[in-house]
């Protein structure tokens, strides 16, 4: 698959590269941010477990993982992980930002951003993302994005010893087709 790099005012998408590693650590190593994400992202985080993400990363043809870049360094990664068999039409979604750059708006808008990328040029009809019950700053992410919560998976997480709800999010290409021709015939503005 093709990455793309999207520049934006306060960061940028753009492919990982080898010379990321050290500030993947500096900016991965955190608890805060290991919490909210599946034990193959693990804390501590070492220089060698940056080195294997990267390695495994440049070898992936089939799905579409970016760093986000702000002030010229690796400071978070987002992407779309595409389903196989029935499931070939899904793509999930996840992402993740260092604590240094939280309640800035750069999820939101890069979460928009990838979408409007998956559903403008490739073949993928719905993105989904699973969020733990304690993380109501991602379900907000989501749901800014057009986002709907599909389901409850009651007690099916167990993360840092404790058994945990999980929140299932979708967005169909569908549904977000319609929301951007409303956002752009001005539908829903007054006169």
């Amino acid at each position: 698959m093709e990455l793309p790099t999207i520049e934006r005012e306060s960061y940028r998408l753009r492919p990982w590269k080898r010379e990321d590693a050290a500030s993947l650590v500096r900016h991965a190593n955190n608890p805060a941010v290991a919490r909210n994400l599946r034990d193959g992202f693990p804390h501590p985080y070492t220089m060698k477990n940056a080195r294997q993400w990267l390695e495994m990363v440049a070898s992936n043809r089939s799905d579409m993982i970016l760093a986000i870049e702000v002030n010229s360094e690796a400071s978070g990664g987002i992407g779309l992980h595409g389903l196989k068999d029935v499931y070939r039409y899904n793509a999930e979604l996840g992402y993740w930002l260092s604590e240094s750059y939280w309640g800035r708006g750069i999820l939101s808008d890069a979460v928009g951003q990838m979408v409007a990328f998956t559903f403008n040029r490739t073949r993928w009809l719905r993105i989904f993302a699973t969020i733990y019950e304690h993380n109501l700053a991602s379900m907000r992410v989501l749901e800014k994005n057009g986002f709907v919560r599909e389901a409850i998976h009651r007690k099916t997480v167990v993360k840092e010893g404790r058994i945990l709800d999980e929140h299932l999010f979708s967005l169909l290409k569908e549904d977000w087709l319609t929301h951007a021709d409303n956002s752009r015939s001005g539908a829903g503005s007054s006169s």
